[in-house]
């Protein structure tokens, strides 16, 4: 090749590369919706360590997470309530809400107005929050989420618990707890016997409190829901159980169950603080003790304090970033519109010198030697053709060894060992073959060689589901959770629980769990 050509390619590519760059189709930014994914994982274990991932993501966020603000804004309203910062979760929750509305994640929306709901109405008794309510109901019932309409439905009983209504909340709720205790995520029963102990209790019912206290105490170690909303709702019961014996002018069980709420102080909400503060000074002025209740009532104003600072730094805050946003917004149309206008100049520049180029090209194309291409494809062919040798032999040692393990498993007759034995099995090769577990079609190849049974009669029985919802049939079969078959899978739980549901359409599941159909078929 000439040097003339040489130069003219350098100047094609060159100006190429600015085309690119300029209409943004070559712009190589850090993929900062990592961050937001990160931050969804840790909330449930680290409230820290997920607003460390969201404080990593730099300005503008419209630019940076496009797409997943909504995810942002809903997981940091979430850390605010584990914070208690009461007024930045008020000011999340609409930004959460703005953004899924704007996105189209029904999920995040319909959980964003239900929060916004219980924000106005049981704060501030604000009867015009009911058209959130509504709002959530239409967002649950556009996306796959299962639970949607049932968290609608539970709000309404909540909505009785809250004005102290208490027969109203029990029809609400019993006539419906079977159905909750059936349900998987096992969080919608616990929630209703929270309520219904709290109800019999400020009805003097204690025969039915410490039925449904029992039932309550049973789901402490369930692993569907997080140890936060369990312990949140343990520490509502002591408060409530201190508030009935002070009633009844029972000091020292009064004392005994304001004690076990000190211990679970940090997983009281913002009422509840307040109430906890304002029953021990009660209790101690009962008592006699004036000192002590004259520190509880110190402490109560203290705390109210900081509520309304944290309300007034919320909205200087949240006022602050929707200037931010509307200023973002207005650059970059900006910047969009001069970029488009360079793009175009540029690409009838590159015209222009291609055209230049083609002509020069053709004039010299006949002094190009073919030899020399031809010797280097022939040894590029060779270099790879070595490379992929030696990948396939260790590829058909990998096999091997795998089918002799499958074997192994097969020929084991006992029904729990033998599905032990192939969880144990995927967990393995999980941390030693990622990128095998990544194919759903070799997921179905190995597990037919396990389980070839289970999988000749579910595509009898029901031929109209595809191979991935097969494949989360069998994780369920085997015992698996949400959670693992997410991993195996490369994907989300919020994903792997919208299969479920279409799985149980499908097949046209009423009256049992997909999981205990499943049981019983197979």
């Amino acid at each position: 090749m000439t040097k003339d050509v040489y130069s003219f390619k350098i100047l094609f590519s060159y100006l190429f590369v600015i085309i690119l760059h300029l209409s943004g189709f070559s712009q190589v930014n850090e993929n900062y919706h990592r961050f937001v994914d990160s931050a969804d994982v840790y909330i449930d274990i680290s409230s820290k360590k997920a607003l460390a991932f969201l404080d990593s993501i730099p300005e503008p966020l419209t630019k940076n997470i496009k797409g997943s603000l909504a995810d942002y804004y809903s997981i940091k309203a979430l850390i605010n309530d584990d914070f208690k910062e009461y007024s930045e979760l008020n000011q999340n929750f609409i930004l959460a809400l703005k953004y899924a509305e704007k996105e189209n994640n029904c999920r995040v929306a319909g959980e964003a107005c239900l929060e916004l709901f219980c924000n106005m109405y049981f704060v501030n008794k604000d009867s015009t929050a009911y058209q959130y309510l509504e709002r959530a109901k239409k967002h649950y019932e556009s996306c796959d989420y299962e639970y949607g309409l049932i968290e609608v439905e539970q709000t309404y009983a909540y909505v009785e618990f809250m004005d102290a209504n208490y027969e109203a909340c029990n029809t609400l709720i019993l006539e419906n707890i079977d159905r909750y205790k059936k349900i998987d995520d096992k969080y919608f029963y616990l929630f209703a016997t929270y309520m219904l102990t709290s109800n019999f209790l400020n009805l003097n019912d204690y025969k039915n409190a410490n039925k449904y206290f029992n039932d309550f105490k049973a789901l402490k170690n369930d692993e569907s829901f997080t140890q936060y909303n369990y312990l949140s709702f343990e520490v509502a019961l002591n408060l409530c159980k201190a508030d009935v014996y002070f009633k009844d002018k029972q000091i020292d069980s009064t004392f005994f169950y304001l004690n076990k709420s000190s211990k679970l102080f940090d997983y009281m909400g913002g009422k509840k603080i307040g109430n906890y503060y304002k029953m021990f000074s009660d209790a101690y002025k009962f008592s006699g003790d004036m000192n002590a209740s004259k520190a509880y009532i110190d402490s109560l104003s203290m705390y109210e304090k900081k509520i309304y600072k944290n309300t007034l730094k919320a909205s200087l805050v949240i006022n602050d970033t929707l200037s931010k946003v509307e200023l973002e917004l207005k650059k970059a149309s900006e910047k969009k519109f001069l970029n488009g206008v360079l793009v175009v100049v540029l690409i009838f520049i590159l015209i222009f010198i291609g055209f230049l180029y083609l002509l020069f090209y053709r004039k010299n194309k006949f002094k190009l030697s073919g030899y020399s291409n031809q010797e280097s494809d022939l040894s590029y062919l060779k270099s790879n053709n070595e490379k992929l040798t030696v990948k396939v032999q260790g590829l058909e040692e990998y096999i091997v060894n795998l089918k002799k393990e499958v074997k192994t498993i097969a020929a084991i007759n006992d029904p729990l060992s033998l599905r032990q034995s192939i969880k144990d099995f995927y967990k393995k090769l999980h941390l030693n073959s990622s990128t095998l577990l990544d194919k759903t079609e070799s997921h179905l190849e190995l597990v037919n060689d396990l389980n070839v049974g289970f999988f000749k009669k579910i595509h009898e029985l029901y031929p109209q589901l595809n191979n991935s919802e097969v494949i989360i049939c069998y994780y369920l079969f085997i015992g698996f959770k949400n959670k693992e078959i997410a991993v195996f899978l490369n994907t989300t739980v919020r994903a792997i629980e919208s299969k479920r549901y279409r799985i149980t359409k499908k097949i046209n599941l009423d009256n049992t769990t997909l999981s205990e159909h499943l049981e019983t078929t197979f």
